[in-house]
Order: structure tokens, then sequence, then C-alpha cells
């Protein structure tokens, strides 16, 4: 990382050789014909980029002031979307046990088990939870099933991995302990694994949650249940004002969300 060079007649300090100087100026040239390459390639529309202030300023116009006369609609949407958050979770969290359990090293019963949990965790979260929806509208219909279900499915992957790490890196000795007395497979995971694991297990689900409440949101732009229904209507017939009052309830329940996690981790973890 450093060198040491003869100037003026005495030793002078620099942080980088020759060669790593050219290595890095190198890298940031790559990086920047990258960036242009990238910019010339995707046909950006310069004159909307440059009349976007605008554009924004002349919504913000129109938004303003919010109108609360569909508040009551609003409200019951705004419930469906912390229901969809909620339930997904908790199915999420139950389904990702098993799958935490045979994707980790120490625990799968063979490399099979391993290899399929392993699948599971990367479908699972290759997938976009918007992409989700989509597939489980065309299957369940419009509604807040089709957006648990979708939620589900995201949530599974993200917490299983977690937890599959968590697992791996537990203490070994516990496990050995309890199966050099003969206990069972069963007691070995209820007494040494899981007391080790349940604080990652709770701060990976409140995490989950939190994150679950703000991408449910957005599902109703798919037909899948929540506020987004009323949004996109909202935006279909230009009706500004009530966009506006949609997206502050929308900025208030991730508040709330935020507070409730922060709350529930200081009880808990």
């Amino acid at each position: 990382m450093t060198s040491i060079s003869q100037q003026f007649g005495r030793d002078e300090w620099t942080r980088f050789t020759p060669r790593q100087k050219l290595t890095r100026w190198g890298t940031l040239a790559g990086c920047a014909l990258a960036i242009v390459w990238a910019l010339s390639s995707i046909e950006v529309i310069w004159a909307w980029v440059w009349g976007a202030p605008e554009q924004i300023g002349d919504l913000f116009g129109r938004m303003y002031p919010p109108d609360p006369t569909n508040l009551v609609t609003i409200l019951k949407v705004l419930w469906d979307t912390v229901n969809i958050a909620t339930f997904a979770t908790a199915f999420a969290v139950l389904l990702s046990l098993p799958v935490a359990y045979i994707s980790a090293q120490n625990t799968t019963p063979n490399r099979g088990t391993l290899w399929l949990g392993r699948l599971i965790l990367v479908t699972s979260r290759s997938v976009n939870t918007i992409i989700w929806a989509l597939l489980f509208v065309a299957i369940f219909g419009p509604g807040i099933v089709a957006g648990i279900i979708a939620i589900m499915f995201r949530s599974i992957g993200f917490i299983g991995k977690l937890l599959g790490e968590a697992i791996e890196e537990i203490d070994k000795r516990p496990v050995e302990a309890l199966e050099a007395t003969g206990a069972s497979r069963f007691k070995v995971i209820v007494y040494a694994i899981i007391p080790q694991v349940m604080p990652t297990f709770w701060a990976v689900a409140i995490l989950r949650w939190d994150i679950n409440l703000r991408e449910s949101t957005v599902l109703g732009l798919v037909g899948a249940g929540g506020i987004g229904i009323v949004l996109q209507g909202a935006i279909d017939t230009f009706n500004w004002p009530e966009v506006a009052t949609i997206l502050l309830a929308i900025i208030a329940l991730v508040i709330i969300g935020e507070v409730i996690s922060a709350f529930l981790r200081r009880r808990i973890l």
C-alpha cells in the first residue's frame, strides 16, 4: 500500500505505489466509460430530464391542498395493507423455519435437502414482489389473497436465508453435549439450536414485517389489494388532491411501522 521514494535528498512517504495508482485510475476510467456507454445506449430523452423540475413543481401544485373527502375509504384500504403485511409475515415465518433448517449445512439431513433448501431460498429472493403479485393475481384473481401470498413467497427467501446462516453460526458444544447423552434429534433442536437462534429469529421477523409493510403499499397497483388500488384509481382519474392524501397516509403508515418495530425490538431483543 505504501512506497518510499527518494526526492530532494530525503525519504518521502506515499500512500500508493505507481502500479497501484495506475490500477486505481484505470479502474475509475473503466467505470466512467461504462457509465457513458450505458447512458448512450438507453436512449434517454434529455428534454424530459431537464424539464422534470418544472413538471414536479406543477404536479405538487395540483396536489395542494390534499382532499380528505375519501378519507374513510383510504383508511379502510390502509388497514387492509397492514393485514396483508402481517398475515404474509406470519405465514412466511412458519414456512421459512423448515427451509432454514434444511438449508443450513450443520443441520440439513443430506446434500440433496441442502440444495433443495438453497433452491427455494434463491427462487424466492430472485423474483420481485410485484412479479409474484402479478402471478398470483392471475391465479387467485384480484384481491388481498393474492397480495398475502405474493408477500409471503418473497419473504420466505429473506427469512430462511438469515435464519439458515444463524443456524450455521451456532455454538456446536451444546449440540454435541446433548447428542452425547443420547438425546433425540427433536430435543437437540429444541434445547440446543432454537435457544441460540431465537434472538435472530425475532430480529429478522420484525425487520421483515417492517419491509413487508412498505412493499404491500404498492401491491394494489397490480390488483393485489391494499392502498395501491385507491392510489392507482386516483392517478388514473387525475384526482391529484386525493393522491396527495393517499401519499400522506402511506408516509404516516410507514412512520408508525418504524415506531412499532423499534418498540418491539427494544422489548423483545
